[in-house]
């Protein structure tokens, strides 16, 4: 679980690194866009979307260009990377809204949302059960989630050559399936990428984790681990994990530490008066 302590240290991170975050965001916009890619084809025309964990809005921007009549939030926790984002909505016609706020706990009335997409966010933002569980509840009935996170094997190249490196949310496909099937999701679409960068030297790749969020310490040392991957060009393996997941019909239960709740809404209540 994130410690306040660590969703403080994660924050001034993403502040520190948002005005040239988009140079070392390759991986972050490649695997955000193959997430996009899950909407292709579907008949499915959301009200209301949240970009949570937006980073400057790359792909904020990419979701109103499907959807432009949708309300959309980009929502993340780091008021630098706002600050960027804001740039890139416009002035005077603004195509989305955007919130600071703790991504495990976005400020969002429960059933308001239609599709919530987050592209390698929430591995930030503390216990996965958790975090589920809070999207579930803002969710409205048959709302569509997206969602991406880093695999255990990723940057293995590293981890063999001695280096430190937690890169979040270490999970399998099949345990995030299970994570969001307890949370009350319907229907998961889990699938892998492996996908494969290629840094000249050590000092690129460094900066690249920098700006991507990714925890290292090097036991050995920088020269050390670069002798240790080889020198020269270095490859670097990330394990991409994909999820597609749909809330279920109103009146499904939300699972919680102390039990089920259902939701409906008050329309759908029927009202039985009193006779004099």
């Amino acid at each position: 679980m994130t410690r306040r302590s660590d969703a403080t240290r994660i924050r001034q991170r993403f502040d520190a690194v948002a005005e040239r975050y988009d140079r070392h965001a390759e991986l972050f916009d490649e695997v955000g866009r193959r997430l996009l890619e899950r909407l292709d084809g579907l008949r499915f025309e959301p009200e209301r979307i949240v970009d949570l964990g937006c980073g400057t809005a790359r792909h904020t921007l990419e979701l109103h260009e499907r959807y432009p009549k949708a309300r959309l939030l980009a929502v993340d926790s780091a008021a630098a990377m706002l600050g960027q984002a804001r740039r890139r909505r416009g002035r005077w016609r603004r195509r989305f809204e955007l919130a600071c706020a703790d991504l495990a706990a976005p400020p969002l009335a429960e059933a308001s949302v239609d599709l919530v997409y987050a592209n390698l966010s929430v591995q930030w933002a503390g216990d996965l059960a958790v975090i589920l569980s809070a999207l579930r509840r803002i969710m409205r009935p048959r709302g569509l989630l997206l969602l991406t996170l880093p695999g255990p094997d990723t940057l293995v190249e590293l981890r063999r050559a001695g280096a430190v490196v937690e890169a979040g949310v270490d999970t399998h496909a099949q345990e995030l399936g299970g994570l969001l099937t307890r949370a009350g999701f319907q229907e998961p679409v889990l699938d892998t990428d492996w996908l494969t960068t290629t840094h000249d030297g050590l000092a690129p790749l460094l900066a690249d984790l920098d700006h991507l969020g990714v925890d290292y310490t090097l036991p050995g040392g920088a020269e050390a681990l670069e002798r240790e991957l080889g020198g020269g060009d270095i490859r670097a393996t990330w394990e991409m994990l994909y999820a597609t997941a749909w809330s279920p019909d109103e009146g499904q239960p939300i699972r919680t530490g102390s039990g089920e709740e259902a939701s409906v809404s008050a329309a759908s209540l029927g009202i039985r008066k009193r006779r004099n």
